[in-house]
């Protein structure tokens, strides 16, 4: 730096200053050098955020990725023939082998106390009695009648944590709720015909809000992966039982057909164990905030798709779409509301 102000002090006077001989021919000889460096580390520091941003924007493309891929598994509830019970089993016992491997592919360790294991289990019961009554509602109704019901589960979060968490029920989560369920009396007002689908999906939208609620506690103490592996271990276990004291004279599981076979590999590894390892994998470089809102949108994403793939059959009525947006605006609108207030908060400490 002194080499550089006084080559510069020299530039700017003239030649009737003189430098020290050493020291300019020093100054002349490492000048180079300095430039270089200069240049080098402005350029590693735009090469860095860059390297951020484009790892944000390819999170974010991943995150909106993983929640189409959420929505499409309504689309492949409706399109694999197997009743809803035995098409859960199958998806369990795929997504149990995938965890598997994707467990020993990490090296995690799966060691749990019997008491972790128990309520794990538990949790997976609940886990697959809300993806019997998904598949089922799709199966009674259609998927654009069922998605539009699961968008209340963040309702029934709200109601639920209070009671497990013994915290204030909050106001503003009181008015999301009169909201949803304006938006649910649009949706039975002007869709009768699908009643039983619609009760059997708020039913299904109650079970992930509970699921939510209590997983919540264990997350703390395990990792996602290990907690995953034994709630769908738990849930194929419950399953099996079910099946096989159902009482029915028929074999309690029906081979697949080739077709539903595909399907329902696409649902055991793609929609079930490569979605959370993603989403799992994009929450180390996006806000939990960030990721609440986007899954928020999978009933968007799968209605969508349902009216493209599916044509007539999930063509609804204006009251149903006026319902439904009401809801998605509620759920939508529910986590900036928490984002603003925490930030106003946090600003109010400084």
């Amino acid at each position: 730096m002194v080499w550089l102000v006084l080559v510069g002090f020299q530039c700017y006077f003239g030649p009737g200053i003189q430098l020290p001989g050493s020291i300019f021919l020093s100054t002349i000889r490492f000048y180079p050098l300095l430039i270089s460096h200069f240049v080098g580390n402005q350029l590693l520091y735009l090469n860095k955020i860059f390297a951020l941003k484009n790892q944000l924007f390819s999170s974010h493309l991943k995150l909106h990725f993983v929640v189409l891929i959420y929505g499409f598994t309504a689309i492949l509830g409706k399109l694999i023939s197997l009743p809803a019970a035995q098409l859960v089993w199958y998806r369990m016992l795929i997504a149990v082998v995938a965890f598997y491997l994707f467990i020993r592919w990490k090296k995690t360790d799966l060691s749990i106390n019997r008491q972790q294991f128990f309520t794990l289990f538990g949790i997976g019961i609940i886990v697959a009695i809300h993806w019997i009554t998904f598949f089922g509602a799709i199966k009674i109704s259609n998927v654009s009648v069922t998605l539009g019901c699961l968008a209340t589960a963040t309702l029934f979060t709200s109601l639920l944590e209070p009671f497990f968490f013994r915290k204030r029920i909050n106001a503003v989560e009181v008015i999301v709720g009169l909201l949803i369920i304006m938006g649910l009396y649009l949706i039975f007002r002007f869709e009768t015909r699908y009643s039983l689908g619609i009760t059997v999906a708020l039913i299904s939208a109650f079970l992930a809000g509970l699921f939510t609620v209590i997983n919540k506690k264990m997350v703390v103490n395990q990792k996602a992966s290990v907690i995953s592996f034994y709630e769908m271990l738990g849930g194929l276990t419950g399953i099996t039982i079910y099946l096989l004291f159902s009482g029915s004279d028929q074999s309690p599981l029906v081979l697949p057909s080739p077709m539903d076979f595909v399907y329902l590999l696409i649902l055991g590894t793609i929609c079930t164990a490569y979605a959370f390892a993603v989403q799992v994998d994009v929450m180390k470089h996006l806000s939990a905030y960030i990721v609440a809102l986007t899954i928020n949108l999978e009933p968007v994403y799968g209605i969508v798709m349902a009216y493209f793939i599916f044509g007539e059959t999930e063509h609804m009525t204006g009251g149903f779409y006026i319902g439904t947006a009401i809801i998605l605006v509620s759920v939508l609108g529910f986590p900036v509301y928490h984002y603003y207030l925490r930030k106003r908060s946090l600003k109010y400490y400084k």
